[in-house]
């Protein structure tokens, strides 16, 4: 096992194109660290660079504590695991497990025993006579992290390995990944376009966009504390709501409304225009009765129900709401708010939203950066 280090690394293509700018990040011995952004937001670039595929063209990155920019692939001590497998077709699931210690020359009794450990570890045991062809998605991508897992490298590197499984799959697959990562204890890079899959299988996210990480931390603290607005709208699914609102005195004027603030928000500039950042959960149905004076009052306009919970979209007349992310065309200017699923809700219907002050997020409008005491 090994720490992994990038020192002020940087990736630049001809044109002056910077697929990764300024990376400086350290992951520590037997970490999980996911690496999660948009599309061509650097994170591939920047695992590649720690295998060898990619040239550095700037700064320094560092295996247990050893330069290795000039290193060959083969010299490095990692294993990778891509999401197309990269399984010898033509070779049975033992060969395939076996093959880079094959290629280490050691012996046949050796790479048997390892193999036959290492597929009982995967729960692949009954199926090393069979061929890739032969095999399902889920097994496929077991049989590649078993031909990583026998080399005992220094880290793993993992570049989006469950992409092409289904749904159900990829649910079975994240859990396995944790678990096996708590048996191995290796450090691990693990690539993900999906923030499900980074907020669930990681001990820390850097959360990358245009080459530069924008926050790394733990993925609670990620979800409740985002940096900026970039981070609040892509982590989290219904994204963030951004309102446009002028601080006053101890609250955000948002037009219809006047919220309070909790303290942790700096309000030094009174007058100021800010965005106010609410999470879906953040907003909660009045019932009848409750009488509260910050509430917003909403009409229906989209109700998806997923069983134990529902996402109601609703407008609020006089309130600016700023997107942020892709939401739909029709979706614009609309709220959503995450309810209980028992609630039933149709289009047209009229309700009292009312949000949670201490879950309430301010973001400067010039510099969209978190103005959150704690962030």
């Amino acid at each position: 096992m090994a720490t992994i280090e990038f020192d002020r690394v940087c990736k630049s293509y001809p044109g002056g194109i910077a697929a990764v700018d300024d990376l400086n990040l350290a992951i520590e011995d037997g970490e999980f660290m996911i690496f999660v952004g948009p599309s061509g937001c650097g994170k591939t670039t920047a695992l590649r660079m720690v295998a060898g595929l990619e040239e550095i063209s700037a700064g320094e990155i560092r295996i247990g504590g050893r330069r290795v920019n000039d290193l060959e692939p083969q010299d490095r001590d990692i294993a990778m695991v891509f999401q197309n497998y990269a399984l010898y077709p033509h070779k049975h699931v033992r060969d395939n497990i076996g093959f880079p210690l094959r290629m280490q020359r050691i012996s046949p009794a050796e790479i048997e025993c390892r193999v036959r450990e290492v597929s009982a570890l995967l729960g692949i045991e009954k199926l090393l006579d069979r061929k890739p062809r032969e095999l399902s998605g889920g097994q496929r991508q077991r049989v590649a992290m078993g031909r990583a897992i026998i080399r005992h490298p220094q880290a793993f590197l993992m570049d989006e390995p469950l992409s092409n499984l289904d749904a159900k799959l990829r649910i079975q697959m994240r859990v396995e990944l944790v678990k096996l990562h708590r048996r191995l204890g290796v450090t691990t890079i693990y690539v993900t376009h999906d923030q499900t899959e980074a907020m669930t299988l990681g001990q820390r996210v850097a959360v990358l966009d245009r080459g530069r990480v924008q926050q790394v931390a733990p993925p609670r603290q990620l979800y409740l504390h985002p940096r900026n607005t970039f981070v609040a709208s892509f982590i989290g699914s219904p994204p963030m709501n951004f309102l446009r609102g002028r601080l006053l005195g101890t609250g955000v004027d948002l037009g219809p409304v006047r919220l309070d603030l909790p303290t942790k928000c700096r309000v030094t500039d009174g007058g100021a225009e800010v965005l106010v950042g609410l999470r879906p959960e953040s907003l909660r149905i009045l019932p009848s009765g409750e009488d509260l004076a910050d509430v917003l009052p909403a009409e229906v306009e989209v109700t998806e129900q997923l069983g134990a919970e529902s996402y109601v979209y609703v407008r609020v007349p006089g309130l600016e709401v700023v997107e942020f992310g892709d939401r739909p065309v029709e979706l614009t200017g609309a709220l959503c708010a995450r309810v209980d699923g028992l609630i039933n809700l149709a289009a047209g219907d009229r309700i009292t939203l009312a949000p949670r002050p201490e879950l309430v997020r301010l973001f400067d409008v010039a510099t969209s950066e978190s103005r959150l005491a704690d962030s």
